[in-house]
């Protein structure tokens, strides 16, 4: 196999911080010695999420083996995912904001005719549903565990949570027509024909518009990661690489 230079569009604080987390668990392991030290484990789980390269390829370049090179890229995953703000603390990060946007995203997975459950009528593809929280300006604050594609946005926020704890913390969130009868806190858009609005009605519908180009925003942050754009593993994995992504993006923009 032909071995070549290539990069990583990563901000180094992400560099810095992974490695920084990988040193504090092999320390805690008492790891003595490894055929990677935590800067190249670091770089070689960054080119996995990031650019989705196979393990055969990565393990070729970092010149270990494809087992190996699947249990660092696992056990650096499992770290980050670890390390991923929970709902509540999401939350309490949104309390100093206006509002909070709520948008939900599919991630594309390989999945037969037969499996119903992940099967979503609305965007025709297999997937699973991740939920998302964005502040004002779009950064992504948080993001769900997976559920089956075939769960609707409404529903799958309930499940998570989402509605009563923004409730419960008064905060008020933006979400669009898909969480229709959410209640609590979520704003929808106004119903109807855009010619039969009122000049105000008009006016928050276009106010809307900006609101929800926001929170595609935040989803294309997520969808970044090449990983996440097609997927082939068990939901607790895309959990925890949606989770690890999280931390990651989050770590690079402090």
């Amino acid at each position: 196999m032909l071995v070549y230079p290539s990069g990583v569009d990563v901000s180094s604080p992400a560099l810095r911080f992974l490695p920084a987390k990988l040193r504090r668990h092999r320390r805690e392991l008492g790891t003595r010695w490894r055929r990677l030290s935590v800067g190249r484990q670091a770089l070689l789980t960054l080119a996995h999420l990031r650019n989705g390269h196979p393990y055969a390829q990565l393990a070729a370049g970092f010149g270990i083996g494809t087992t190996t090179a699947y249990r660092y890229v696992t056990e650096a995953v499992e770290i980050l995912a670890a390390l991923a703000p929970t709902l509540a603390e999401a939350v309490r990060t949104a309390s100093s904001k206006a509002f909070v946007l709520l948008d939900g995203t599919l991630l594309p997975i390989d999945r037969i005719a037969a499996d119903r459950p992940f099967y979503s009528g609305k965007h025709k593809k297999h997937g699973m549903n991740v939920q998302v929280l964005a502040d004002p300006s779009g950064r992504l604050l948080w993001a769900s565990p997976a559920l089956p594609g075939a769960v609707h946005d409404v529903r799958a926020a309930r499940e998570h949570g989402v509605i009563g704890t923004l409730a419960k913390a008064d905060i008020t969130c933006w979400a669009d027509k898909g969480y229709r009868g959410a209640g609590g806190t979520v704003r929808l858009p106004y119903w109807g024909r855009w010619e039969t609005l009122s000049t105000g009605r008009q006016a928050v519908n276009r106010s809307h518009a900006k609101i929800r180009a926001l929170a595609e925003q935040a989803i294309a942050t997520l969808k970044s990661w090449r990983l996440l754009r097609k997927l082939r593993c068990s939901t607790t994995r895309i959990t925890s690489l949606v989770q690890a992504v999280l931390t990651l993006h989050l770590a690079s923009s402090e």
